[in-house]
């Protein structure tokens, strides 16, 4: 018995998108009864939010286009500037209009775009059902004109016409509130995928020449390996792809067959521990690494570029570290003093504590709180940040490594006392 149904749309296309969705079956269930019939008026807007790979951007790519609904789909990141993106959704408008595709016109301001969005919904196509602005990577948003997100999401009120603005974004909705208020959007919520979901996903795209089963076990065998220290869905899909070759080698040399899955599982895993050690950072391309494949050497030995004694941090991990360090070594009444513009004239005294004439340095790191890491951090980098899964993710690996560097020193583990430090040889000991 299908899961997805609706009066409204054909039970063949509705099939259709439910293959084509996998683990996605209750969020699409959840979007049709949102969006109602084609001729209806549905919601001015909603806000879509999840972590990356979590199948956001596909989902609505896909029910949008099996459906066959009118929709604008545009990425904020290519259109940084609101003249950008308010340009390039009154052009992707024309495809639907009946008359000659027009010259470029200009759009400067909002209300030239609530004009200009009226003259192009005025063919029949459009009037008689739902348009659809799907904004992705919606976050960007916020570094516009402060007008721009709140006229998105009343943008069906100021035009009077038939539209429903959706956001897709990483963060949540609280984080994106202006502080003057606006209209608020439905809220949805995708959660990431478990590894019974990620294991039926994967195993979809098993090559013609293998049997599904055969694959499911390599999938199976592939999770295993790396579901504790990736979860990204398109990682996944590229570690599967760059490394079934090598799983099928037995197969192929008549050494084994599909069942035997021992002889398997011992050809492919001083492979996989070698592509353990570049999970993310696509140091060399696919070609690449199937040269390397077959290269002899010692299994664990990486001839790439994590072969250097020096391998590049994350862009924020550099950042978190800088401000940990901070952190640990400067006193928290010296925050206003160092990471502040104006903070108003400091009253110069000759009094210092005992503890106070010795060395930072010399007394070691002190520990400090999450909050105060993160309100260092904002203030050292250029740019706005956002507390995204990303910026906690390496938070957490970062702990970990120090926890790591800890093992054996059982006293500075203090129980649930234990607070994050982080100590010079430490930075340099992450560097290296």
């Amino acid at each position: 018995m299908p899961n997805l149904e609706h009066p409204a749309y054909p039970a063949a296309k509705l099939l259709q998108l439910e293959s084509l969705v996998p683990c996605r079956e209750s969020q699409v269930s959840l979007l049709l009864s949102i969006f109602g019939e084609r001729e209806q008026f549905s919601f001015p807007s909603i806000f879509i939010y999840g972590h990356r790979a979590s199948g956001k951007t596909y989902v609505m790519h896909t029910l949008l286009n099996t459906l066959q609904l009118p929709h604008v789909f545009v990425n904020c990141v290519e259109c940084f500037t609101s003249r950008l993106l308010l340009e390039e959704i009154l052009i992707q408008l024309q495809r639907y209009s009946e008359a000659e595709q027009s010259s470029h016109v200009p759009c400067d301001t909002l209300n030239d775009f609530v004009r200009l969005f009226k003259q192009a919904v005025a063919s029949r196509e459009l009037q008689d059902q739902t348009l659809y602005i799907v904004l992705d990577r919606a976050e960007q948003l916020r570094e516009m004109e402060a007008n721009i997100l709140p006229s998105f999401l009343r943008l069906q009120e100021l035009t009077d016409t038939n539209v429903t603005v959706v956001l897709l974004s990483e963060i949540v909705w609280e984080l994106f509130r202006p502080n003057t208020g606006c209209l608020e959007p439905v809220t949805l919520y995708f959660p990431d995928y478990s590894i019974g979901h990620l294991q039926k996903i994967l195993s979809q795209n098993h090559p013609p020449l293998y049997s599904a089963d055969f694959y499911a076990a390599y999938i199976n065998i592939l999770l295993g390996v790396f579901y504790m220290v990736c979860r990204d869905l398109k990682e996944l899909q590229h570690l599967a792809v760059l490394n079934f070759s090598k799983y099928c080698e037995p197969v192929v040399r008549g050494e084994a067959n599909e069942r035997d899955t021992r002889k398997l599982w011992k050809n492919i895993e001083p492979h996989l521990k070698k592509a353990m050690q570049t999970v993310y950072l696509r140091e060399i391309s696919s070609s690449q690494w199937e040269r390397l494949q077959h290269d002899d050497g010692e299994p664990g030995q990486l001839k790439g570029l994590s072969a250097h004694t020096h391998v590049e941090l994350p862009y924020y991990s550099k950042f978190l570290l800088i401000a940990a360090y901070l952190a640990s070594y400067n006193p928290v009444r010296t925050d206003k003093r160092f990471f502040i513009k104006h903070h108003g004239k400091v009253r110069k005294t000759n009094f210092m504590k005992k503890h106070e004439k010795t060395s930072n340095h010399l007394l070691g790191p002190k520990p400090f709180p999450l909050d105060r890491l993160l309100a260092i951090l904002y203030s050292i980098v250029d740019n706005r940040v956002a507390p995204t899964a990303n910026i906690f993710s390496q938070i957490s690996s970062l702990v970990t490594l120090q926890l790591l560097s800890m093992v054996g020193h059982n006293d500075q583990l203090d129980g649930p006392r234990y607070k994050c430090t982080v100590s010079l040889d430490f930075i340099r000991a992450v560097a290296r």
